[in-house]
C-alpha cells in the first residue's frame, strides 16, 4: 500500500482509534501501534514519514489541544 493511502486511512480513522487522546506524544504511539498492527512489514523509514504526515494533518484539522503537551 502507498504511503499516501496510509496516511488518509489513518486519519479516517483516527477519531475511533485516537479516542481520548489530546497529547501528541500519546496520538504519535497510537499511531505508530497502528502501524505495526496493521502494516507490520513497512520499512521504519516508511513508518516514521507516515507518522509525521498524519501528525501534520491532525494538527491542521485542529485535532489537539492547544498546548496539549509533547514535542513536535
Amino acid at each position: 500500500m502507498e504511503p499516501k493511502s496510509i496516511v488518509s486511512e489513518i486519519c479516517r480513522n483516527a477519531d475511533e482509534f485516537l479516542a481520548g487522546v489530546t497529547k501528541r506524544d500519546e496520538a504519535r504511539a497510537g499511531i505508530a501501534e497502528w502501524l505495526t498492527i496493521h502494516h507490520l512489514k513497512l520499512p521504519h523509514d516508511e513508518k516514521k514519514i507516515i507518522i509525521r504526515e498524519v501528525m501534520n494533518t491532525l494538527e491542521h484539522e485542529k485535532f489537539f489541544e492547544p498546548d496539549a503537551g509533547g514535542e513536535d
